[in-house]
């Protein structure tokens, strides 16, 4: 007795599909290589993150070292010595500290900025990663149906939708750190002319 029921058609996995389609092979393994890539570089510039962090922190112990240290030789050398001159003199001591304060600052700001653009660096790695994982996701489930013009241009429209949503900030950490150590050094110019004049 025979069944009127039509047998099911054999579909395919995707992955099988891919496999017998070399277009759609070799779109798979460029894009697996090209997640191998990104993912070295992100690491590269994590660790170049922690680096110039390290390299920040070092400025930060020597501009509280350099400035304890000058303040504590000026106030042993007055309490030795107590001569009046020492006031009319102050503004070379003034003047070396302001100078190397300054110094000091920039070279901070100039480390945080360099973070800065690292970080946006590394965002935009994360970003064009998470791109490339949705795109191999997509494509191994779709299989030959897998559009590339319609699926990659759609999740490039969501991701530039959230690019423009972020917020623009006016004051960074960055500034509030510059005003921080420009603050403490008109306060180290203030202790240096109180310890040489009194």
């Amino acid at each position: 007795m025979m069944s009127d029921q039509d047998p099911k058609p054999n579909v395919q996995h995707p992955l099988h599909q891919i496999a017998e389609s070399p277009t759609h092979k070799l779109l798979l393994k460029q894009w697996l290589k090209e997640e191998e890539l990104i993912l070295s570089r992100i690491a590269l510039k994590e660790i170049q993150i922690d680096t110039v962090r390290k390299e920040i922190t070092q400025i930060y112990c020597f501009y509280f070292l350099f400035h304890s240290t000058s303040l504590l030789l000026l106030f042993s050398s007055v309490s030795k010595s107590p001569n009046s001159e020492s006031c009319h003199r102050s503004w070379i001591p003034s003047l070396c500290s302001l100078l190397c304060s300054l110094a000091l600052i920039w070279a901070i700001r100039y480390k945080t900025d360099v973070e800065t653009h690292m970080e946006k660096l590394l965002e935009r790695e994360k970003e064009d990663g998470q791109l490339l994982a949705k795109c191999v996701v997509e494509l191994k489930k779709k299989g030959v149906d897998f559009d590339l013009l319609k699926e990659v241009d759609a999740l490039r429209r969501a991701k530039s939708l959230k690019v423009e949503a972020k917020v623009v900030r006016k004051w960074s950490a960055r500034d509030f750190v510059t005003l921080f150590f420009f603050v403490v050094s008109c306060l180290v110019l203030g202790l240096t002319r109180i310890v040489l004049c009194n």
